[in-house]
């Protein structure tokens, strides 16, 4: 992580890069940022002479919008065996290093020993860290954790909040909630979002049961409630969910998200399920990646005890979409949308964030030949610069 006064930069930044995808590919070779917005966009743009303006040279780099992250455990996961298997946090560092610039922080089985206000003062930290940080108030369990004591509040007076998750379903270490409750969290989301004027998504964490996606069928066939309120995520969990959220995704032409788990066990890598989804003709603009990073991957037997576990990282959320982007699955252009420009859109983000235009939030992953992060800037400011010896 470059300090953050490793230098004193101008109030204005020009990089100069050897291309831009916008996620679209652009003529332009020139980002010029100041008050954390793209202000213009060029090739050989002339700055005055005299101007308060850092000049950036990285024609060696292809520019690409910073990658947003829906599903991390900024405070840790895990605790399924015990105090001694909570995951640690993660760091701004880890998150900038793979060109991620936008994280949504979220808790999961664990809402005991860590609560809606341990998550929400993490995620105020990373942003004095230079990373933009967003959080879901709940947990796993129904009724929700919240701030505030109300789904809607959180919604309405905390900024960082932007959602509901990640809610379990179909999993043994759920609530097992019933279908009216599920039908009320979202509703109420629904509504407090729309008061707040945000997306206000329900993200949820879909488990190995046999349910599988079904309560999220019924809450689209039964309710006024459109499917883009609702997220399952892990879909790649098992193969049959896999071809569940496929059938989900195109009967209600809902977004689907995909886990980089770093070890898919008797589901599918991220590359494979990304693979076979659009193969059963799935949009690539309805699928997105997240890394369920600093999250615990625990293994469980037949009755449901506990075995063992790791800890997730996002290495895998990125390893596995240059894999997209090198075997052809993807051009760039459309794999950049699924870790930028459709999260953007599903987080109701797409406003600032998922391109690089102007009047966008200057938030710039710089890439090498290989895809690989080189520097990442958020709002402007470089929050990660590999360092060349």
């Amino acid at each position: 992580m470059m300090p953050r006064n490793a230098c004193t930069p101008g109030l204005m930044t020009l990089l100069r890069v050897g291309g831009i995808f916008s996620p679209d590919r652009l003529e332009a070779t020139d980002i010029l940022m100041a008050g954390g917005k793209i202000i213009a966009l060029g090739s050989d743009l002339d700055v005055p002479g005299g101007w308060p303006i850092h000049v950036e040279e990285a024609r060696h780099l292809i520019a690409v919008p910073a990658f947003i992250d829906q599903h991390v455990h900024v405070t840790g996961g895990g605790g399924e065996g015990g105090c001694g298997t909570r995951c640690p946090e993660i760091s701004a560092q880890e998150i900038a290093s793979m060109g991620i610039g936008t994280v949504v922080g979220v808790l999961g089985t664990d809402g005991i020993s860590r609560s809606p206000a341990d998550l929400l003062a993490k995620v105020r930290g990373l942003g004095a860290e230079g990373i933009c940080a967003y959080m879901y108030t709940g947990a796993y369990r129904v009724p929700p954790p919240t701030l505030t004591g109300d789904i809607q509040r959180d919604l309405a007076w905390i900024p960082e909040v932007i959602g509901l998750g990640e809610i379990a379903i179909s999993d043994h270490r759920s609530s097992q909630p019933r279908q009216d409750e599920i039908e009320r969290i979202v509703s109420d989301t629904r509504v407090g979002a729309m008061l707040a004027g945000k997306r206000g998504i329900c993200h949820f964490h879909i488990g190995d049961g046999k349910r599988g996606l079904e309560p999220l069928r019924r809450l689209l066939t039964e309710t006024e409630i459109p499917a883009d309120q609702v997220i399952p995520t892990h879909v790649n969990r098992r193969r049959e969910l896999l071809e569940e959220a496929a059938d989900y995704a195109l009967t209600f032409n809902a977004s689907v998200d995909v886990t980089a788990f770093e070890d898919a066990g008797d589901g599918l890598s991220s590359f494979d399920a990304v693979s076979r989804l659009l193969e059963l003709g799935v949009p690539p603009a309805r699928i997105t990646l997240s890394s369920d990073c600093n999250g615990s991957l625990p293994e469980f037997d037949a009755e449901g005890a506990y075995l063992g576990m790791k800890v997730a990282r996002n290495t895998t959320l990125i390893a596995d979409w240059q894999r997209l982007v090198h075997e052809g699955v993807l051009p760039l252009e459309t794999a950049l949308g699924l870790i930028s420009t459709n999260v953007a859109r599903v987080l109701g983000l797409h406003a600032s964030k998922g391109r690089l235009a102007v009047g966008f939030d200057a938030d710039v992953a710089l890439l090498d030949s290989e895809l690989q992060p080189q520097q990442t800037f958020v709002s402007g400011k470089s929050v990660f610069k590999t360092i060349k010896r």
